[in-house]
């Protein structure tokens, strides 16, 4: 029953009374006991208080008996860990729901549990020493990518139609890529992150989810999104509901192709063929087409991130350090979180300031690009899915040589706070997933629903689920 409708498919049959509410939550929960032991997706879990919630009566929200996951960092559960997937921050429970938590709540979804995560979101691969690694159901000794990769495997292997997420650097569009699923990041300030203060890694993170249909994406954001007054930033106003938007007709759209990273890794042939197909299609769809140069070195946009990034993860241990009253332990940390840790703990004001004011002309240049282009298209990722292993924590000279390959397509859009997303269009070699992003300029996140609609009904993804069996 989860496996075989999305979102808002479970919605209308629990509407209908074609489903009830509770045989969809039971359903969900047989999965995930039946599948995570073998994918490692889901950490901890709700189940009975789940069902307590069902039997006591849900909101009568626009996605109501519909079961989700939530990604265990930056979002709490009242009553779950809040581990980040660092040992660090394992003990303890989350007192309150964060903001986007109780917007799901209010819309009818049932929470049941949360999703495992790399260490702080730290690695394009999802394998913590706290929980150990999450496997890609379509191929068990791959990555499911990161950071968001329990709840893209969630999704994927059909033990939940929709599953939170957040990306700081690629984190929902690499998982996406990887598991065959659609992937949006929204522009910057889209989602509140209340209850916990935004820092400086905030102005390149945000949260959404891993969704399998281009419509449970958008009625998530309607769902998602809005300030609470006093956020310190908000994203424009959209002209209509997300999902009203993405039933529309994009129009005759100008395309720019990017299949190269100045000065950057060199792209794999798989995902970069992956991206001309995308563009093929798209000009069958009577958009134009044409090649584009990236307006950005990858050099110079993880240059900027990382300084925001590490000026909030110091920040982040320096304050559990003193809420736990004790100094930093030698296993509390994984060895590449620790040289972070202790690399931007030298940061200064004048370092900050720097990175904030090359993460502005950065936002400049790209956005230059659309006065052009409607929506940049690229590959998701520059290489395909990695093997487990190849993004090993333990080795931190293994991160610094591979990392930056995953995320350079995708950071720049953090960076530059513009919407992006991963659609599934594609197989590598091995017949693993590959993904193909469109981005827009800020506040541009219904033209890529509405695009993305175009291209969900044009080549549909949703029949090659993981639900076939694994490749290998």
């Amino acid at each position: 029953m989860t496996g075989s409708r999305d979102a808002v498919g479970t919605a209308a049959a629990v509407r209908s009374g074609e489903v009830d509410a509770r045989a969809v939550v039971e359903d969900a929960i047989a999965c995930i006991e039946r599948l995570n032991p073998e994918y490692n997706a889901v950490i901890h879990t709700r189940f009975d208080r789940a069902l307590e919630e069902v039997d006591a009566g849900l909101p009568d929200g626009p996605l109501r008996g519909v079961p989700v996951l939530i990604k265990d960092l930056g979002t709490d559960v009242a009553g779950l860990p809040s581990t980040g997937g660092s040992r660090l921050f394992a003990e303890g429970l989350a007192a309150r729901d964060s903001e986007l938590v109780t917007r799901y709540r209010r819309a009818g979804m049932v929470v049941l549990g949360s999703t495992n995560t790399p260490e702080l979101g730290l690695n394009a691969s999802t394998e913590p020493a706290l929980f150990g690694p999450t496997r890609n159901p379509w191929s068990t000794a791959h990555s499911p990518g990161g950071s968001s990769g329990g709840s893209a495997v969630a999704v994927a292997s059909g033990m939940v139609p929709v599953a939170h997420a957040s990306d700081g650097g690629g984190s929902i569009r690499i998982p996406s890529a990887a598991c065959g699923l659609f992937g949006l990041k929204p522009s910057r300030g889209r989602v509140s992150p209340a209850p916990r203060p935004t820092t400086l890694s905030g102005l390149v993170s945000v949260h959404h989810a891993v969704t399998t249909t281009v419509r449970d994406s958008a009625l998530l954001l309607d769902i998602a999104a809005g300030p609470l007054p006093g956020d310190a930033y908000a994203a424009p106003t959209p002209a209509d509901s997300f999902a009203a938007l993405a039933r529309r007709e994009p129009g005759r759209l100008r395309i720019g192709l990017i299949t190269a990273l100045p000065d950057g890794p060199e792209v794999h042939p798989e995902p970069a063929a992956a991206a001309i197909a995308a563009a093929r299609l798209c000009e069958s769809l009577g958009h134009e087409v044409e090649e584009a140069t990236a307006a950005y070195r990858p050099a110079d946009v993880a240059g900027a991130s990382a300084v925001l990034m590490g000026s909030g993860l110091v920040a982040q241990i320096d304050a559990r350090l003193e809420q736990l009253g004790r100094p930093l332990a030698d296993d509390d940390l994984e060895p590449f979180t620790r040289v972070l840790y202790d690399s931007y703990r030298a940061l200064t004001a004048a370092d900050v300031s720097r990175a904030l004011g090359r993460m502005q002309e950065i936002g400049w240049a790209v956005g230059a690009e659309f006065t052009r282009y409607d929506v940049l298209l690229s590959p998701t990722l520059a290489r395909p899915t990695p093997r487990l292993g190849t993004l090993d924590t333990n080795r931190p000279e293994s991160i610094y040589e591979h990392a930056s390959v995953y995320s350079a397509f995708t950071s720049v859009h953090n960076v530059t706070g513009m919407p992006a997303m991963s659609v599934p269009l594609g197989r590598d070699g091995d017949g693993l997933p590959l993904g193909v992003q469109f981005a827009a300029d800020l506040g541009g996140e219904g033209l890529l629903l509405s695009l993305a609609a175009q291209l969900e009904q044009a080549a549909p993804w949703a029949a090659t689920r993981v639900q076939e069996g694994p490749v290998t």
